[in-house]
């Protein structure tokens, strides 16, 4: 799979991603547009904003006719399908994190040359700003606030791109490198062990099956209160 077609479905994933938040706060398909170009050319425009490029390079067609006809089937889908892309949207936003911190990152290099620290900021804005401005706008809170490993992939990324890892070789196997430690990372809740952590890692946490639904429905302590709540019939009364 080339590098061209990882970045298109990327492109894709991301306008999806931007769609269905906003099919699930309820908005109506004018809010799926807005959420949808946010998550798509949000992050790129805060790049250019950085590295000092005009924004209207942003406009290339081919990716505003991909965004769009995305967004277009979407709205016109069934409701139901949304239950669908839950089950693959940790796979698909995987590559469009790596391909958009990719892209931004390049587009650095060619501005600033071997620039490592400017390469790093627009890597990252590329990758999650897009992403943030979207959670904030549908209420929210941004997921890459919470999770380090939005940032640390999108410093992968860039540092590739600053050792010169630039063949579409190279660019899919740092793509495919990024979506299996991200995807890792969520399955098996990997965590900087920093003090500001230690406390949310002692509490005990529900897991998410990565493309599958949640297969925990309550957790042992709601049970538990709904067994000492409940009161077994005798003679047509509740036993004291």
């Amino acid at each position: 799979m080339s590098w061209v077609v990882l970045h298109f479905i990327g492109i894709i994933s991301y306008a999806a991603s931007g769609a269905f938040v906003a099919l699930e706060a309820e908005y109506s398909f004018i809010g799926v547009y807005a959420l949808g170009l946010t998550t798509s050319f949000g992050g790129a425009l805060v790049r250019n904003l950085i590295i000092g490029v005009p924004v209207s390079e942003l406009w290339d067609h081919s990716t505003i006719l991909t965004v769009f006809t995305t967004l277009t089937i979407i709205v016109l889908l069934p409701l139901k399908w949304i239950n669908h892309w839950k089950r693959w949207s940790l796979f698909f936003d995987s590559i469009g994190l790596a391909s958009f911190a990719l892209q931004g990152a390049m587009s650095a290099k060619e501005v600033y040359y071997d620039d490592l620290g400017v390469m790093v900021l627009a890597s990252m804005f590329t990758g999650v700003g897009g992403g943030m401005i979207r959670d904030i706008l549908a209420a929210r809170k941004p997921l890459a606030l919470k999770e380090e490993i939005h940032a640390i992939l999108t410093i992968l990324c860039a540092i590739c791109i600053w050792l010169g890892w630039s063949s579409p070789l190279q660019l899919t196997l740092i793509v495919l490198v990024v979506m299996a430690l991200r995807m890792s990372a969520i399955r098996y809740q990997w965590r900087l062990h920093l003090p500001c952590n230690l406390k949310r890692a002692s509490k005990p946490q529900m897991h998410l099956g990565i493309l599958g639904k949640n297969s925990i429905g309550e957790s042992s302590y709601e049970k538990g209160e709904q067994r000492l709540t409940a009161k077994p019939l005798q003679n047509g009364r509740a036993k004291a």
